[in-house]
């Protein structure tokens, strides 16, 4: 974590630039921001919130692979009505993701409760939506039981 400070006229000003940057785990990762500044609808990008872990074939991605709709400033875009697709980015095994792929937003996250993969090997997924920048997620270990 970095911290910024400044001071303006006696007010001193703190800024905490830091989260979760790559691996496994929360934090917001691979935030993409669109090419003109905004999506059409005001939305400039996705990030994963959530990363997805490691599991076993065929069993679910724990925890659930969350993603965060962004504004044209970088918020958390809580009034995004458009729908959040996840998908393989990479795919070498030619793999069958199971589970609900698209979801509504609930306050600006898409939250894949029931993901799954049914075949072993490494993969990444690609968070894509209408008006918004798409991410892809770190590698990640699908491995045989």
């Amino acid at each position: 974590m970095r911290l910024a400070k400044s001071s303006f006229s006696g007010i001193l000003l703190t800024i905490a630039i830091g989260g979760c940057f790559g691996g496994e785990g929360s934090g917001i990762v691979g935030i993409s921001g669109g090419g003109n500044g905004n999506g059409g609808n005001g939305t400039s990008g996705l990030g994963f919130f959530v990363q997805p872990n490691s599991a076993d074939v065929g069993q679910t991605i724990t925890p659930a692979v969350e993603i965060v709709v962004r504004d044209s400033l970088g918020g958390t875009d809580s009034s995004f009505t458009g729908s959040v697709t996840i998908s393989f980015a990479s795919n070498p095994t030619g793999a069958t993701l199971s589970g609900t792929t698209v979801r509504q937003p609930v306050n600006g996250i898409a939250s894949f409760t029931n993901l799954a993969i049914d075949r072993a090997g490494t993969y990444t997924l690609q968070a894509s939506a209408s008006g918004a920048v798409s991410v892809t997620s770190g590698a990640f270990t699908i491995n045989a039981p």
